[in-house]
C-alpha cells in the first residue's frame, strides 16, 4: 500500500513534529523562544539567561542561578591539548575557507576527544553534558581558527567573563568594550533559534539517528554555511559597498531585481511583514549612528519601494542579516567572521532542538518522489 503524501517543494508549512522550544509567526512579525519573545529576551536578559531558558525550560529566577549557571559553562570553554594541538594545522589547511569550514572538523575532533557517545546511547543528563561541553567550546574553536588564519596566537578564555564578551575578547585580545558587548549579545540572543530551519531541521534529522551531538552539530553548521542561509551577513555589506553612493541605489537596485538577481539581506520565507530581528538591529545601528547606518536606512527604504513596484503582491523586506553585518561591522568584527558569529549564537538552539529530538527515537525517514526512466528495464550486458 502507498503511504507516501505529496507536499509543498522545500517542505514549506509542513510540520514535522512538535516542539516546546519555540516557533516563528510569520504573518505576525513575531517569533519566540519558550513562552518569551525572543526580542523582548534580547532587551532584557543575557545570553547565558536565554542559553539556561533553551536547556533547562526556564529563565534564572535570580542572580545566583544565573551566576551558578555561568560558572558552570565558563571552564567548559577550554578546549582539550589534543584539540589545541590541531588548530595550527586546521587553519592553515581551511585558510581559503574560513572559520566556519575549519569549525566542521574542530568539532568533530573536539567530540572525539571528550568522548562524545552516540545520544541514542545516553540518558538526558549526559546528552545535556555532552552539548553543553560543545556549546562553550565553539567560540573558542573559532575565534582561534580565525585568529591563526591571521598569523596570530590564540587569546585564552576568561573564566570572570560572560559569553558575548568572552567571545570579543578572544577574537581581539583586548578588554571588550561594554556598549559594543551589549550589542553583539544582543544580536547572539536574537539568533539563538528560529524554527525549523535548514539548519536546525538538519540537526534533528541527524538527532533521529541516534549520532553523538558534534556530529549533529557538525551537519548543522554545513547547512547554516550556505548562502540562502546563515551566509548573507557579509554579502549584504558586500551590496552597500557596490551601490556606494545614494544617487546609484535606485539604478542599481532595479537593474539586480529587473536581471532575476537576489538582493542579499531581504526576503525572508517565512515572515510576510518586517523582520523583528531586522527592526532590533536596525535600532542597535542608529543608536551608534554615523554614515554607514544613514546609507543602510535609504537603501533599505528604497529598496522596499522598487520591490514593491516591481514584484507587487510580494512582501518583501529586510531580513536578519541586512542589519546585522551593520551592527556586526559597527562593533569591529571582521566580516569573515559574521557567519561564525552567527554560529556561535545559533549552536545553542541546535543543541536544544537536538535535545528534544533525542528523546524521541522515530528516525526521520522521509520520501522522494521518483521522476526517472520508467523502470524496471532490461539491464544492458557487454559483449
Amino acid at each position: 500500500m502507498n503511504t507516501t503524501v505529496a507536499v509543498p517543494r522545500g517542505l514549506a508549512g509542513v510540520v514535522v513534529t512538535e516542539t516546546r522550544l519555540g516557533d516563528v509567526r510569520g504573518q505576525e512579525g513575531f517569533y519566540h523562544y519558550r513562552e518569551y519573545s525572543a526580542v523582548e529576551l534580547a532587551a532584557g536578559r543575557t545570553f547565558e539567561d536565554v542559553w539556561h531558558l533553551m536547556f533547562h525550560g526556564t529563565l534564572p529566577v535570580d542572580a545566583a542561578e544565573r551566576a551558578a549557571f555561568t560558572a558552570r559553562v565558563a571552564p567548559l570553554r577550554r578546549l582539550p591539548a589534543a584539540v589545541r594541538d590541531a588548530l595550527p594545522g586546521l587553519a592553515r589547511a581551511t585558510a581559503a575557507s574560513g572559520p566556519l569550514a575549519g569549525l566542521r572538523t574542530a568539532l568533530s575532533l573536539l567530540g572525539a576527544c571528550a568522548g562524545f557517545r552516540p545520544v541514542f546511547d545516553l540518558d538526558a543528563d549526559h546528552r545535556a553534558a555532552d552539548a553543553l561541553a560543545a556549546c562553550a567550546a565553539v567560540p573558542t574553536l573559532l575565534t582561534a581558527l580565525h585568529r591563526l588564519g591571521q598569523g596570530l596566537e590564540p587569546v585564552d578564555p576568561r573564566d570572570d567573563l560572560p559569553y558575548a564578551a568572552n567571545y570579543l575578547w578572544m577574537l581581539t585580545g583586548q578588554e571588550p568594550d561594554p556598549v559594543r558587548t551589549r550589542a553583539v549579545e544582543r544580536y547572539l540572543i536574537s539568533t539563538v533559534d528560529h524554527g525549523f530551519n535548514a539548519s536546525t531541521f538538519t540537526a534533528r534529522v541527524i538527532a533521529s539517528t541516534g549520532a553523538d551531538v558534534a556530529a549533529c552539530l557538525t551537519g548543522a553548521i554545513g547547512a547554516l554555511s550556505g548562502p540562502l542561509h546563515g551566509g548573507a551577513p557579509s554579502r549584504a555589506l558586500d551590496t552597500l559597498d557596490a551601490i556606494g553612493t545614494v544617487e546609484r541605489i535606485g539604478p542599481w537596485i532595479r537593474e539586480r531585481v529587473l536581471a532575476g538577481d537576489r538582493i542579499m539581506g531581504f526576503g525572508h520565507p517565512v515572515y510576510r511583514t518586517e523582520d523583528p530581528r531586522s527592526r532590533m538591529l536596525r535600532e542597535i545601528a542608529q543608536q551608534f549612528g554615523g554614515p554607514l547606518v544613514d546609507f543602510s536606512v535609504e537603501v533599505e527604504r528604497q529598496v522596499e519601494e522598487i520591490l514593491a513596484e516591481l514584484k507587487p503582491g510580494r512582501a518583501l523586506h529586510t531580513n536578519v542579516e541586512f542589519y546585522a553585518g551593520i551592527v556586526m561591522e559597527l562593533c569591529g568584527l571582521p566580516r569573515e567572521m559574521f557567519t561564525p558569529t552567527f554560529c556561535a549564537a545559533r549552536v545553542v538552539g541546535w543543541s536544544a532542538n537536538v535535545l528534544e529530538q533525542a528523546a524521541d527515537s522515530k528516525i526521520i525517514r522521509p520520501a522522494a518522489r521518483y521522476t526517472g526512466p520508467t523502470p524496471p528495464r532490461p539491464v544492458p550486458l557487454l559483449d
